[in-house]
């Protein structure tokens, strides 16, 4: 029989007496209202026709279903409206089976809930994120996944907006079977087998039994994290209802707030960081650009950094080369590596097999010949100009003329590196964030002399990586550490003119940020800021505003949480307010003459936010950012900035 078409992106073939509909709508198979509309009319076509006894649904290519389409945010919905569909689905008088061959989310999870029967693939992905974009699920997934896995595992999985795995799924009793084969097949096979006269409707099970204790703690720990945003507290509040009211209230109830959250600010400004990812990997002059092929990963330097790096290296697939000065220490590096991959085991984000497949394509060794089969270099070696200048030469003389250079640095030239070496147009930045393997930021940097392709392969790694990467012009501490830097100093002048560090820490933190400016310098350490205050010193124009505090805490010794004491003092490695920093303060006050004033909490977020889009604005005057979207992602994903509130740069057009 030849393909039925219900709309572009809906077709279907009868096979036997089960008719398979397939979503076809690229890239994802977004439930756009074409998608709906022509679910629907399969639907209007199978009702009537005793020739077709069943429904398999399944999706094109390597996805399910991804959810919502992103063309339709922000617009007037469209009918049918998701929940009419899904309804209909659940009620519908024949068997209706999901073949979930990949990605289930969202909205492509509510379908799959209101289908009688589920098969998943083995790699599937099935959640329900949309506390992510700021609301929540809006077809019924806060009602009908608590009567399939009980109350606690659905706030666990739609409040903190977690994306499980198909072995998962099974186990909290989501899906019915995994298919080893074509998981269309089994779910043909299956739905042969069901009685039409006695479907499992998710919307009429019973909530499963469990402690009051049980509940208490998923939704503690789910508000915990959530960190004072209101979508996840609202996922709660609705999976909880599931257990005491009608399936129709309940989604009467969810729809209400679905489109309340929609419409408000934090749904607007997590939209702007989903629009801002997907913008960010659209480089101008790229477009048509191949990467070079990479292979095999150098690493010089296997400390906190590097090992962290060959670790995010080894998960994106890589064979890993790291060196070290001397056995001794390349010994030490090897055992760095392992230990981490050793937690991850232990935590279960990794198995035996995938530790022991790492571990075959690692080496470290104090031979740094052996860098001639890397593809790329990257340091991690001391922030010193001199050490990485010295060090790219050396790699100028062992490396493939093909093979790419890359540097780690923080905040040193990459273009006076790069000029020491004899193929500047190979050299790269690559800013990784610390711990390498668990930071998802990467600022990519782009260099005088760097070629497209040598960008392009950066890109291309950073991708495999896992990373979300930003491509920073040259600037000192490209952009994160840029605006870090004027953040850390509009927080000293506020110290100096009346604000206490607690305070302001308490300012910010109330903001949405999981530490205020005081706590991260002290867990950061003081002393790397310190020496970088001492190198500028002799070029400092003296008529810059210098704020001396930090200065004399180091000097105090005071280098933050790694020696007890900073801008708080931390008995027992619990942070407390210590009254000789006040002293340090008041000091500083007294020899500036400064008489002291208060500050209020929105004074303080003002300015704050104020410094950091001043200096945003700064880098995209200077075409160091490319766009301001791009700084929101780089504060958001690398200094704590909260999504809820969309990056510095589109908090600054809000207030």
């Amino acid at each position: 029989m030849s393909a039925l078409r219900f709309s572009d992106t809906i077709s279907a073939v009868l096979t036997d007496d089960v008719l398979v509909i397939t979503i076809d709508n690229a890239p994802v198979n977004a439930l756009s209202a074409d998608v709906r509309i022509g679910l629907m009319a399969a639907l209007d076509h199978v009702e009537h026709r005793s020739a077709i006894a069943s429904i398999v649904l399944t999706g094109a290519g390597s996805t399910f279903i991804g959810g919502a389409d992103i063309k339709e945010f922000g617009k007037p919905p469209v009918e049918p409206h998701l929940p009419d569909v899904i309804t209909r689905i659940e009620s519908f008088a024949k068997p209706v089976a999901a073949a979930i061959n990949g990605a289930a989310l969202g909205g492509g999870l509510e379908v799959a809930l209101a289908c009688h029967r589920r098969h998943a693939a083995p790699s599937a992905k099935l959640g329900l994120p949309e506390v992510k974009l700021g609301i929540v699920p809006g077809a019924g997934g806060t009602q009908r996944l608590p009567r399939l896995i009980g109350i606690a595992a659905a706030i666990d999985m739609i409040a903190n907006g977690r994306i499980i795995s198909t072995p998962e799924a099974l186990k909290l009793g989501i899906v019915d079977g995994v298919s080893e084969g074509a998981v269309l097949t089994d779910a043909i096979a299956d739905i042969k087998g069901i009685n039409a006269s006695s479907l499992r409707r998710t919307g009429t099970l019973s909530i499963p039994s469990e402690t009051t204790e049980t509940i208490d703690k998923a939704a503690a720990d789910a508000l915990r994290k959530a960190r004072g945003q209101r979508a996840p507290a609202e996922a709660v509040r609705l999976v909880r209802l599931a257990a005491t009211a009608a399936l129709a209230e309940g989604l009467a109830e969810e729809r209400r707030t679905f489109m309340e959250l929609r419409d408000s600010e934090e749904a607007a400004a997590l939209r702007h960081v989903f629009f801002a990812e997907r913008a960010a990997g659209k480089i101008e002059g790229l477009e048509a650009v191949a990467p070079r092929k990479i292979e095999t990963v150098g690493i010089v330097g296997t400390g906190l950094m590097g090992s962290g790096i060959a670790v995010a290296a080894l998960n994106g697939g890589y064979r890993i080369i790291g060196v070290e000065q001397n056995a001794e220490a390349a010994e030490k590096g090897r055992e760095r590596i392992v230990g981490i991959l050793d937690k991850a085991l232990q935590s279960g984000r990794l198995d035996a097999d995938g530790r022991e497949d790492r571990l075959g394509r690692l080496s470290v060794t104090a031979d740094m010949q052996q860098l001639a089969q890397a593809d790329i270099v990257i340091e991690a070696v001391f922030d010193d100009l001199t050490v990485k200048t010295e060090l790219f030469q050396r790699l100028d003389t062992i490396v493939r003329a093909d093979a790419i250079l890359a540097t780690n640095t923080s905040y040193l030239d990459p273009d006076v590196i790069a000029a020491a070496t004899a193929r500047p147009a190979r050299v790269v930045g690559l800013h990784f964030f610390s711990p390498a393997h668990i930071m998802r930021l990467l600022e990519v940097v782009n260099c005088k002399e760097t070629r497209p392709d040598v960008l392009a392969s950066a890109l291309a790694f950073a991708k495999r990586l896992g990373k979300l990467a930003i491509v920073s012009g040259v600037t000192e501490g490209f952009i994160g550490n840029r605006i870090f830097s004027a953040y850390r100093r509009e927080a000293e002048y506020m110290v100096e003119d009346g604000a206490s560090p607690q305070e302001i820490d308490a300012a910010l933190e109330a903001y949405g940020f999981p530490m205020g400016p005081f706590a991260v310098f002290d867990m950061a350490g003081l002393e790397i800021a310190w020496a970088r205050r001492k190198r500028q010193a002799a070029t400092r124009d003296p008529s810059e505003r210098y704020v001396v505090i930090p200065d004399r805490l180091c000097e105090a010794g005071r280098f933050g949480q790694k020696t007890g004491l900073g801008w708080y003092a931390y008995p027992d490695g619990k942070r407390t307010i210590d009254s000789a920093v006040t002293e340090i303060i008041e000091a500083a006050r007294t020899e500036k003459g400064i008489a002291p004033r208060p500050f209020s909490t929105d004074e303080i977020v003002f300015r704050l936010l104020k410094a950091m889009t001043t200096e945003g604005e700064a880098l995209l005057a200077e075409g160091i950012a490319a766009r301001s979207s791009d700084i929101d992602l780089v504060m958001i994903n690398g200094y704590g900035f909260p999504a809820s509130k969309g990056g510095p740069m589109f908090a600054a057009g809000r207030l």
